[in-house]
């Protein structure tokens, strides 16, 4: 059956209404999913393989029967492993129906199905008894239920209710316990991430500063969690203020609370500075013993660096402290950790440290309440938009060539999210600027950010979309300068900014004659590269700890064939390494100062691959060309390396198109040389399709 789905366009802004399978959204899951980056994590599987035995055999020991409860089963994996290490029974629980589907054909496909049932429901819906899910409790508690920050997929409360009704007391448990650390650093730039900096910009009458309003510095900021791959932030960003501190562990072996709690530690500073940042990972102890641990913390606090795991499922975590503080070297202070049931976060205390505070309330003191935004700011930007904005060099660019298309009578109409282009514009000298911002949000908070640099008179905000423009908006002129970064919040993929195009059409008909664009416009780039692990997301496993896991592989691969799933994806290369086996190839060109034309504009053709490796993929970006003389790159920074390493945009995702991993893309001497593709830009949709092609053949034509 189909179904028709409604989605905003990204590139086009208009909504569209898509016939799309019934199971589209379980397609798009799975295919977006970790599960492939999880069976290929052999650290945690092995790991959790030994957990099992040893949890299996503390209970045959005591003579009695092994009975299973595993909640999130996901593939069945770790019930496979209870079973082959002697468990007399499993419950795998799984709420995904189509995982749940999955897991039954694994678990037969592997000749366990008289020994593992599956259930599909929330572990909240489990019923114990006589004609229940489940008999009787359970007496080995196993659970993947984690993510980057821990707690942030509902554990504690999944956990609070397995022991008040699905396991026994004293149950032993896989994993035993967890444990958060943390580490307090002073991060210029991490705390660019979080706080708008001042932007400087230089003018014929002297340097002019624009400001961040009192509202926006005092912000507490954006509840959620950054999280990163913390191994590729350079030790030279940031300044270790505090040792490793173990802030609290959770017990999972025994009742759980996902009550609101504090804990604190007590720590003298390693160094003075402004602190700024918490950094934060954990590490899961699978025994009693905490002989067997499968730790996420970065390489400097790593017990054996050169046994590193990567992993994108769990990742480690950046924290904001709510303002920054000065600390001096050997003076005392307490760094605080509180949670919720889903949610951590930090403070910084100098008073003396208090025990634990568990529950809302101990020793008369109520918990912080979770931080909130109310600056609208964290609201509009991201931590890379953050990063983005305060990027000095970029915002010099901009004003270079500003420059040189400005005049004193421009009429400015800038179009983008949140930008501070119009403030540039003003300083550098348009007679009048007007911004569009189609958001209230956007709108809020540049009032805010005009008001505080006085500047609420001289830029005027217009809150609609580009195609309602009326001459009545712009006071009767005709824009002179049309200015975008482009930067659009909706956007996901590099060519999703391509809405300035659209933008750009839409109001042509207030466009003065000889009207100047910029970026006059873009152009879409590609190369070929090997990845040093992201590869593993998009491979097959095939076989698992012992485990034929192929029908997870075949499941993935068909949710890869449906319409969006095939794709690119995003993904800010400057955390996966990569090496180019190519060239950076110009692929497509989209000129701005023409309307979006009716017809596609499509490229076929070649790339020679240069350096052996495994052709992995394609990575896609656009350059913008602000000027004939001044371009802005969304990918490729600078020429790689001689090894073809690549330096990426930091404040950008760059599209990565996986290729076919059924193929061997190795590239030896005489093997396949080339990577034909096809790229084609439909203005209608304003999608961008692709599709590739290893062959050995050099064929350019188009």
């Amino acid at each position: 059956m189909k179904v028709f789905c409604g989605r905003a366009n990204p590139t086009t802004g208009s909504v569209e209404w898509l016939e799309e399978d019934e199971h589209y959204d379980y397609h798009q899951e799975i295919a977006r999913s970790s599960y492939a980056d999880m069976l290929h994590d052999k650290d945690r599987n092995m790991k959790y393989y030994q957990g099992i035995r040893a949890a299996v055999s503390r209970v045959k020991d005591k003579g009695q029967k092994a009975l299973v409860l595993d909640i999130g089963t996901g593939t069945g994996l770790l019930s496979m492993m209870a079973v082959t290490a002697g468990a007399d029974f499993c419950y795998a629980i799984e709420v995904f129906k189509p995982m749940a589907d999955a897991a039954v054909k694994i678990v037969e496909k592997n000749g366990f199905s008289d020994k593992i049932k599956i259930i599909n429901k929330h572990s909240t819906e489990v019923t114990i008894g006589p004609g229940g899910d489940m008999p009787c409790r359970a007496n080995i508690l196993i659970t993947e239920l984690f993510d980057t920050e821990l707690i942030g997929e509902g554990a504690l409360p999944s956990y609070e209710h397995a022991h008040r009704h699905l396991v026994q007391e004293n149950c032993e448990a896989v994993p035993h316990r967890a444990t958060v650390y943390a580490q307090l650093v002073e991060s210029r730039r991490m705390w660019s991430w979080n706080k708008l900096f001042p932007v400087r910009v230089q003018t014929s009458l002297g340097e002019q500063v624009i400001v961040p309003p009192l509202e926006l510095e005092r912000c507490p900021g954006a509840p959620s969690v950054y999280d990163i791959q913390l191994n590729q932030v350079s030790p030279t960003d940031f300044t270790v203020l505090s040792d490793v501190l173990p802030m609290f562990s959770v017990d999972f072996s025994k009742q759980v609370s996902s009550s609101t709690a504090s804990h604190s530690r007590q720590f003298e500073p390693l160094a003075s500075g402004q602190a700024q940042v918490v950094l934060s990972w954990w590490d899961i102890e699978m025994d009693p013993e905490g002989k067997i641990k499968c730790t996420m913390a970065p390489f400097w606090a790593h017990s054996d660096p050169e046994e590193l795991q990567w992993r994108d499922h769990w990742m480690q975590c950046v924290y904001f402290l709510p303002e920054e503080e000065p600390v001096v070297q050997g003076s005392a202070l307490c760094l605080v950790a509180h949670h919720d049931d889903y949610c951590v976060w930090y403070s910084l205390q100098r008073t003396r440290c208090a025990p634990s505070l568990i529950g809302p309330e101990k020793d008369g003191r109520a918990h912080p309440a979770r931080p909130v935004c109310d600056c609208q700011a964290h609201l509009l930007w991201n931590r890379p938009r953050f990063g983005e904005i305060n990027d000095q060099n970029r915002t010099d660019q901009y004003v270079q060539a500003l420059r040189t298309v400005l005049k004193p009578d421009s009429v400015c109409l800038c179009v983008s999210d949140g930008s501070l282009l119009s403030i540039l514009a003003h300083h550098l000298g348009a007679e009048q600027v007007f911004t569009i911002e189609n958001s209230a949000a956007s709108h809020r908070l540049m009032k805010k950010i005009f008001k505080a640099n006085h500047l609420e008179d001289k830029i005027n905000i217009i809150e609609k979309r580009p195609e309602l423009l009326t001459p009545a908006d712009l006071e009767g002129k005709k824009v002179s300068l049309l200015l975008g970064e482009p930067f659009f919040t909706t956007s996901l993929l590099p060519w999703h900014n391509l809405y300035f195009w659209y933008v750009r059409t839409a109001v042509d008909r207030h466009l003065a004659p000889g009207a100047v664009v910029m970026p006059q416009a873009a152009s879409l780039h590609m190369m070929v590269v090997e990845f040093r692990d992201l590869w593993r997301i998009r491979s097959p496993c095939g076989d698992c700890e012992g485990f034929n896991v192929h029908i997870m592989d075949d499941m993935i691969k068909h949710a890869l064939d449906f319409r969006e799933s095939k794709e690119a994806e995003p993904h800010p290369l400057w955390e996966y390494p990569c090496r180019s086996l190519s060239e950076p190839q110009q692929i497509l060109t989209f000129d701005f100062r023409q309307p979006v034309p009716p017809q596609a504009i499509c490229a076929e053709g070649a790339i020679e691959l240069r350096r052996p490796g495994r052709s992995h993929g394609a990575v896609l970006w656009m350059e913008y060309h602000l000027t004939p003389d001044s371009m802005v790159s969304t990918g490729l920074l600078k020429p790689a390396e001689d090894k073809g390493y690549c330096c990426w945009n930091p404040h950008c995702k760059q599209a990565v198109y996986f290729f076919n991993t059924t193929l061997d893309p190795r590239v030896p001497p005489g093997g396949p040389q080339t990577v034909t593709y096809t790229v084609e830009f439909h203005p209608h949709t304003g999608d961008v399709t692709m599709d590739f092609t290893l062959s050995g053949a050099l064929d350019r034509g188009c």
